[in-house]
């Protein structure tokens, strides 16, 4: 019982890029789709049909308001972040303030994707 406490607390701390990962390896090997992974995909397929110049590859998730369901933007905010309760209720409260800074696309559209989801209004920079 308690390697299954440990796995569900890998789980729980695991950054967006490794659930990233592991959507891949659950994807590849044994043909399994979560939704989380389809998020990520449908923003992939998307970049790559609109062909630019010069494309960006480093974004800003920037947080412009909390939105009516606060708690859940805060508690989004730290799952998505790994810092604290206070730290992530520190981030919502001083909107607009930055999420995460430097990600990729396919990463940033779905952090946006997530906290819109929750209520909050997101811009990518």
């Amino acid at each position: 019982m308690a390697d299954l406490k440990d796995f569900a607390e890998q789980l729980v701390n695991l950054t967006v890029k490794e659930v990233n990962e592991l959507a891949d390896i659950l994807k590849e090997e044994y043909g399994i789709e979560p939704a989380a992974a389809a998020v990520a995909v449908a923003a992939g397929g998307a970049a790559a049909g609109g062909e630019a110049a010069e494309e960006k590859t480093e974004f800003d998730v920037i947080l412009k308001a909390a939105g009516a369901s606060k708690l859940a933007v805060v508690k989004l905010v730290k799952e998505l972040t790994g810092l604290g309760l206070k730290d992530a209720k520190g981030l919502v409260d001083n909107a607009p303030s930055p999420i995460k800074e430097g990600v990729a696309k396919d990463e940033a559209e779905g952090l946006k994707s997530s906290l819109e989801e929750a209520g909050a209004e997101v811009e990518l920079k």
